[in-house]
């Protein structure tokens, strides 16, 4: 017979946070993932230890990385969120570039973010004389919290510290406010007002708080607004204090409506060009994606990191999916209206949910995507207490130990699937190829899949495995580019698959298709460069095609005129081309640089000799006999 009853409320914050501690523990062995390069290992200022503090104050979260004015901005609006790209930094002030520290302290902060909530729901929902099960409730909420695989990307990803540091620090901001209401404490608004700050700096959906906290003294605490009203304004005073920073920081330009699918999932393709979907298309889309967060905290399978266009298709209200979302969430604030007085707990649930979803909702603005699992987390909250309240509150007297029972087999199979979600967090290579293959139809991840894939291949020997990689590679780049027309990375990438095919015609062809599409793209222009000279090279050796490969050499000597290897080859072309006079130019060239290479004086010295200059030619035998 399973039996709570004296399982003390300190032990329980105890065990559930070992429990999520050991749920990401699997994580510790893992390398850094996804948006990790962003902020930290490829951001020169997380890079540069305690002294990039200053840097990451001063400019946008991703001017790190891009290390560039301007490129910063890709992201409507920008982002400052220092607060945990300084941590980052400090790791790597004592521990360099090592992942483990940084997934070993997302496990911590997890394990003290569920044991805080568990305390918060307390605070907020139990009293000595309540029912037993309301407190069982609020246990089976915070172990349903710890355990949802849904949060995996926001542990298992380092990056996704700033979502762990945003819920800390909004919890703990609420936490406080409600103490002072219960105490009268001054310290505890001035505590509530630094850590809503804190939480502000981590991300900014901590502003939905704002509502949070005065929603959640009035159901708690009596229904008088009078005494919200110093901890909101505490909490006022930080995000005052926060916007003004911000806006010296990044400004008051927010950009633009951007026209790049990547960055704005509401286009389709008409006569050739992206345009804005229609009202109705953009809505009814937005109401899919809100459908869907609530299937998978229900059933999360399948995960994925990826939820850019097209994993989620432009939909219309003739779909019954979006009429499906829209009758659920209709009926949720139905319930909340219904509970408002009798039920406050589900009430508040329910309000909590939506408000904090709805500023990563890409109804109030848009985010960029349409979707990702990281954005419910926050959310979760309310999600997890209204299904825990709601089973116990229907079950429990019914019968104790079928609802106990069955909470025990949820938490078990969700547990067991945070596990194996972990794994697919390994490195990019897993999480990518792993991804691909539940969002099939996003070009950002196909695109993902195809680098990792050719990254690989490169690094390997001839054989069946690289052929098998580079022709998977191939299929997810060029279904990228179908998917999203205009995008130069998959081209990029599927002329360095043609490249370590030795295609180097193909690889032209791929590479001249992504400066086309994105004009002066660096990354395409170097790799062109590098493939027309050895496109050259192969022409000469291997084809006996003398005049191709001078075309192909000249080219890639206008794209890159420093390439030494590129300035050789063009001298033995015009010299097996008889055109002695050229050959010795471009030999001096290379001459110049490497005056000790014996081989290129002795074919500069035959190349002056063979083109009649003679005074040259004798200097350079001196030389050569010396």
């Amino acid at each position: 017979m399973l039996n709570i009853r004296n399982f003390s409320i300190s032990r329980f914050s105890l065990w559930v946070a070992l429990l999520s501690f050991l749920l990401y523990a699997t994580t510790f062995w893992h390398d850094y993932t996804q948006d990790d390069a962003i902020v930290i290992y490829d951001n020169m200022y997380t890079t540069a230890g305690i002294s990039g503090v200053k840097g990451l104050l001063t400019k946008d979260t991703f001017h790190g990385f891009f290390k560039e004015d301007g490129k910063d901005k890709l992201v409507k609006g920008g982002r400052y969120r220092p607060l945990t790209p300084i941590m980052f930094a400090i790791e790597h002030q004592f521990f360099g570039a090592n992942p483990a520290v940084g997934h070993i302290i997302n496990a911590l902060l997890y394990a003290l973010l569920v044991v805080l909530l568990y305390k918060t729901l307390l605070q907020l929902w139990y009293r000595s004389g309540d029912p037993r099960w309301q407190l069982y409730s609020i246990m089976a909420a915070t172990v349903l919290f710890a355990v949802h695989p849904i949060h995996t990307e926001a542990v298992a990803n380092i990056k996704g510290r700033d979502e762990i540091m945003a819920l800390l620090c909004s919890l703990g901001a609420l936490y406080m406010c409600i103490r002072y209401v219960d105490t009268g404490r001054r310290k505890d608004l001035v505590l509530a007002s630094i850590i809503f700050f804190l939480g502000l700096l981590s991300k900014e959906n901590t502003i939905t708080y704002l509502a949070i906290i005065p929603l959640s003294i009035y159901l708690t605490r009596g229904r008088s607004w009078k005494k919200t009203i110093r901890p909101v304004l505490a909490v006022v005073l930080a995000t005052v204090a926060f916007l003004m920073i911000r806006t010296a920081v990044l400004g008051l330009d927010f950009g633009g409506e951007t026209y790049e699918l990547m960055n704005n999932p509401f286009l389709k393709i008409e006569d050739g060009k992206y345009v804005a979907l229609g009202m109705a298309e953009k809505y009814a889309t937005i109401l899919f994606t809100l459908g869907l967060y609530l299937k998978l905290l229900v059933f999360p399978h399948p995960l994925t990191h990826d939820y850019y266009p097209r994993h989620v298709d432009i939909m219309t209200f003739a779909d019954w999916q979006v009429l499906l979302a829209l009758v659920a969430h209709v009926l949720l604030l139905v319930a909340a209206a219904k509970t408002w007085r009798k039920s406050p707990i589900i009430a508040w649930s329910i309000l909590y949910y939506f408000m904090t979803l709805s500023i990563v909702s890409n109804i109030v603005f848009p985010i960029g995507t349409n979707m990702s699992e990281r954005f419910v987390f926050m959310p979760s909250v309310g999600f997890c207490l209204m299904i825990a309240y709601g089973l116990f509150k229907i079950g429990y007297e019914r019968s104790r130990q079928g609802t106990l029972v069955l909470l025990a087999i949820v938490g078990i199979a969700l547990a067991a699937k945070t596990v194996v979600r972990n794994q697919v967090w390994k490195d990019d290579f897993t999480l990518f190829t792993t991804d691909v293959k539940t969002s099939s139809q996003s070009a950002k991840v196909l695109n993902a899949a195809g680098g990792a894939m050719s990254t690989k291949a490169a690094i390997m020997k001839d054989g069946p495995e690289r052929t098998a990689l580079l022709q998977q590679a191939t299929t997810y780049l060029e279904q990228a580019m179908q998917v999203h027309p205009n995008y130069a990375n998959p081209a990029l990438l599927l002329g360095n698959v043609n490249y370590y095919r030795n295609d180097y015609e193909g690889a032209i062809k791929a590479y001249e298709r992504a400066i086309n599409l994105n004009p002066g793209f660096s990354d395409a222009e170097t790799n062109l460069a590098i493939a027309y000279r050895d496109a050259g090279r192969q022409a000469g050796e291997k084809e006996n095609d003398i005049e191709k490969a001078i075309r192909y050499l000249l080219r890639s000597n206008t794209l890159s005129p420093t390439d030494l290897e590129t300035s050789r080859l063009l001298g033995v072309a015009y010299g097996v081309a008889g055109k002695h006079a050229d050959a010795a130019k471009y030999f001096e060239i290379v001459y110049k640089a490497e005056p000790e290479n014996q081989t290129i004086l002795r074919n500069l010295y035959q190349a002056h000799s063979a083109a009649g200059n003679t005074e040259r030619a004798a200097e350079l035998l001196v030389k050569l006999q010396g």
